[in-house]
């Protein structure tokens, strides 16, 4: 696991350096270039149908792990919530909020990371004149699951930290130059880590397929770029329409509102309009972005004459057992958590 998070970590700071130094397309270009990607990735979605319900499956895992990250929103008394109004220092809230926050991810980012490899999967079946099933995508996946997990965690938690970060605050002292350059250095990953995936599903270990994802950014550079630039767009677009939702749906959270616990409504309630957002975006647009991604770095593969060698046998992961007992102890603390004390540090007020 050290390993794996060095080798992703690496090719983050080279990402970085690559990416500061190009020419990027602009917006305009890049939505033409997404337009033209969406006529491949429909004929395949149409074909190999297990795609769509990979995608459906992803929002249902994004809606369930929301769920599941709000509770502790529940247990945290409204006066603690109170009491962060008067205070600039943390409170033990903060820290277990923090872990439970990462752990959610962990757990959700396994199912999702499994699904999103099985969508490149069913590319690569197609392009070798395979039928695609879905339990043909899971053999594929499943014995790569251990680097799929923990690539799928990292990115994950990245991407929430990015969004939180996004977000309007009261006090917030960093400055604009300091976030520009985290942006930068977020969307470099984004788009040099789109080869590692592919490189995992065709049998390519965690060091080759950093290096592959490199190799496709500098020699696609453009096309990869121009993917990821209409993809965040495209985003950004059903992001501030589920901002706007919530401004709309305002009077009707309000009105739910009992002060018994109004972050925790509030956050229910605000879930509505993002995962509608959620629906369309993890629906129509992630399969075409992913199966454009897996078809440049086939590309890739062709001029550099790299092996695919998809698993044939079905393979046991021991990351199954690994996904159980990180939910049977998310399930310990919600049974247990008075028990275990949680509820009392979640009821130690902000000072």
């Amino acid at each position: 696991m050290g390993e794996i998070k060095k080798a992703l970590k690496q090719l983050k700071k080279d990402a970085y350096q690559e990416y500061k130094g190009e020419d990027k397309p602009t917006k305009k270009e890049s939505v033409s270039y997404f337009g033209r990607c969406v006529l491949y990735s429909s004929k395949l979605i149409f074909k190999e149908k297990e795609i769509i319900t990979f995608a459906i499956l992803q929002l249902v895992c994004i809606g369930l792990g929301y769920y599941l990250w709000v509770q502790m929103l529940d247990w945290i008394p409204e006066e603690v919530w109170e009491s962060t109004r008067h205070s600039d220092n943390g409170s033990p809230a903060d820290y277990v909020l923090l872990l439970w926050s990462f752990i959610c991810v962990g757990l959700t980012t396994y199912p999702l990371g499994l699904l999103t490899a099985c969508m490149g999967a069913a590319h690569f079946l197609h392009e070798n004149g395979e039928e695609s099933t879905i339990a043909k995508c899971f053999r594929i996946v499943l014995p790569r699951a251990w680097p799929i997990w923990i690539f799928s965690w990292i990115d994950g938690w990245w991407t929430v930290k990015r969004i939180l970060e996004r977000l309007p605050k009261k006090r917030d002292r960093v400055p604009l130059a300091q976030k520009l350059i985290n942006e930068a250095i977020y969307q470099a990953w984004k788009i040099a880590s789109l080869g590692f995936l592919p490189a995992l599903i065709i049998g390519r270990g965690v060091a080759d397929s950093c290096k592959d994802s490199l190799g496709v950014l500098k020699t696609h550079f453009k096309s990869i770029c121009q993917l990821r630039i209409a993809y965040s767009v495209i985003c950004w677009v059903f992001g501030i329409g589920s901002y706007i939702g919530c401004i709309f749906m305002a009077p009707y959270i309000f009105s739910h509102m009992s002060n018994d616990n109004d972050i925790y409504t509030f956050y229910v309630f605000a879930g509505v309009p993002m995962l509608v957002a959620l629906f369309f975006i993890q629906v129509f647009f992630r399969p075409i972005y992913i199966l454009s991604a897996c078809r440049i770095y086939s590309n890739y593969v062709r001029e550099n004459n790299i092996p695919i060698a998809l698993p044939t046998v079905s393979k046991f992961s021991s990351t199954i057992v690994a996904f159980l007992v990180l939910a049977a102890i998310i399930g310990t603390v919600c049974l247990y958590r008075d028990a275990l004390g949680i509820t009392q540090l979640l009821s130690i007020p902000y000072k």
